[in-house]
């Protein structure tokens, strides 16, 4: 009979917090509320910055200063802070890929190394490309100069810059207007280039390996509309030196489609796609706002990188942030979860973090190639806030499943309107206090409302929820935003123990398309040996008929 395995420090430290959850579980908010009166003092933290201080309150979670203490055991127990320090120090963590993850030198101005003069380097010709488009220098066909831009990427080269590009709307540059295409669907661009000048437009192809099916599809449809608009007299070479610039890592590819060589921004392949827009895959952004603004947004991200460099266990925002989700999917059984930020400028946020958590931490095998024993990464949705309160926050109020939120909000409007504010950061407060303490039957006979609807106004609460509060929503504050989630899906990935920088599940189906394409097109005909399924030979051939 085969001796069950050694226990190590991490299996020691999991099954502690196993055997607290059991206890735990049953326990209500109200409860745990009310026997620590100074609960949000012990489980909140605060980050001080230039642009004012980062709150984060974890004190409607699930737990008390116990599971805290065991969590950061478990961190511990993970070697968490050291594979934080590993992946700063240039080690090549990615190791199903061969890389190093340095998107945290992207930020860093300081050093001499080969990495920091890429990075200034790029930094520079950033700067000078918004100069000389934003003074007007640089002009397209018929002389005209450019008032659009079109950012044609997608996946990592599309989610971040358009976030990011919504999410400073308050500091868009008047002079430039700054668009996305990402979907391979004609839909995506068509109606776009319908609203657009062929001669003021300017269009940044923005794809790693510059292979891309989608982008390129795009990029070539862009090229073909501006050839309809070519004036005569003009080459295709000179358009394309006019209208197109190329950021990727493969600079023969761009230079095969077209685009002049001193117009392609390059980076390493050590910057993967879902943490480069802090990179010339940033372009977009700088151009929505100006380089100074994107430059504010490296700062903030660079403070960020310090605080989960340098903060201990107990005082470190990124690391608490991945213990409370572990805790949430490990220990309460959550399968999914709610990103509300109380922010329309913030309205594409859950959406990027759909991919920098779905993308990083949706696996099931660790870095040993073994099958995870546990649940991994959630369902990761959300919207705006009070356009949530009308579509999804019945199911969050009664729908009979832990479903762990995070609330962010803003203590000072980014597009102030009197009246405008205050009642929104109200509703934020009254959901997160409603979604965790609900409302007991009692609760709900002392309202005065009718015997017959009691049933329906029963609210259960303890639901768990963290609220982060900004003073502000600026380029700085950003950066600060998007390197503490970055920071927190890798602390993430340590703890479960997985690579959260490769993604050989988004591979599968790129190949799989490649092969099904000649029989859409009629270069390929079905047989018995065309190694396809029965379902999709069938779909084939209901389209092609």
């Amino acid at each position: 009979m085969n001796s069950p395995p050694a226990a190590t420090p991490f299996s020691l430290a999991w099954q502690a917090l196993a055997e607290h959850a059991a206890l735990l579980r049953p326990r209500h908010l109200r409860e745990l509320f009310a026997e620590a009166p100074d609960r949000f003092l012990a489980l909140s933290l605060t980050l001080s910055g230039k642009e004012g201080s980062l709150l984060l309150d974890f004190s409607k979670q699930r737990i008390t200063a116990e599971t805290l203490s065991l969590l950061h055991n478990l961190a511990r127990a993970a070697a968490v802070e050291s594979w934080r320090d590993r992946m700063a120090a240039g080690e090549t963590i990615n190791h199903t890929e061969g890389r190093a993850a340095m998107h945290m030198a992207l930020r860093a101005k300081e050093g001499n190394s080969a990495i920091a003069r890429e990075v200034a380097s790029n930094l520079a010709r950033m700067k000078a490309l918004c100069a000389a488009l934003h003074s007007r220098q640089w002009r397209g066909m018929s002389g005209e100069y450019i008032t659009d831009v079109v950012n044609l990427g997608i996946g990592g080269s599309d989610l971040g810059p358009r976030m990011a590009t919504r999410a400073l709307a308050a500091f868009q540059h008047p002079d430039i207007r700054v668009h996305f295409a990402a979907n391979i669907d004609g839909a995506d661009l068509a109606p776009l280039l319908a609203r657009l000048n062929p001669r003021s437009t300017f269009f940044i192809v923005t794809s790693k390996t510059f292979t891309t099916e989608e982008t390129i599809t795009n990029a070539r449809a862009a090229r073909d509309w501006l050839s309809a608009h070519l004036p005569g007299g003009e080459s295709e070479k000179t358009l394309l030196a006019r209208h197109f610039i190329a950021v990727t890592s493969n600079r023969a590819a761009a230079e095969t489609f077209g685009i002049p060589s001193g117009q392609i921004f390059t980076f390493s392949d050590w910057a993967g796609g879902r943490f480069s827009l802090w990179s010339p895959v940033g372009l977009a952004i700088a151009l929505a706002t100006g380089f100074s603004n994107f430059e504010a947004l490296l700062a903030g991200a660079h403070a960020l990188d310090q605080h989960f460099l340098t903060a201990p266990l107990p005082e470190n925002l990124p690391i608490t942030l991945a213990l409370m989700y572990v805790w949430n999917v490990n220990f309460i059984g959550a399968a999914s979860h709610a990103i509300i930020p109380y922010s329309q400028s913030l309205e594409l946020f859950p959406a990027y973090l759909q991919q920098l958590e779905m993308e990083s931490l949706g696996k099931s095998v660790d870095r040993q190639g073994l099958p995870l024993a546990h649940k991994s990464c959630p369902i990761i949705w959300g919207s705006p806030g009070t356009l949530g309160q009308h579509s999804f926050s019945q199911l969050l109020h009664q729908g009979g499943q832990p479903i762990p939120c995070d609330f962010i909000l803003l203590e000072h409007a980014d597009f102030p309107l009197p009246g405008h504010h205050a009642r929104l950061v109200a509703n934020a407060l009254a959901q997160s206090a409603a979604l965790a303490f609900g409302q007991t039957l009692a609760e709900a006979k002392a309202a005065d409302i009718p015997d017959s609807l009691l049933p329906y106004r029963v609210f259960p609460g303890n639901q768990p929820s963290t609220t982060l509060l900004l003073e502000r929503l600026t380029p700085y504050t950003l950066g600060q935003l998007l390197a503490l989630y970055e920071h927190k899906v890798f602390a993430v990935g340590a703890l479960w123990n997985l690579n959260i920088f490769d993604q050989w599940g988004v591979e599968l189906g790129k190949n799989m398309a490649k092969k099904l394409q000649p029989f859409l097109e009629a270069e390929a005909h079905l047989s018995d040996n065309d190694g396809l399924d029965a379902s999709t030979r069938g779909l084939i051939a209901a389209f092609t008929k």
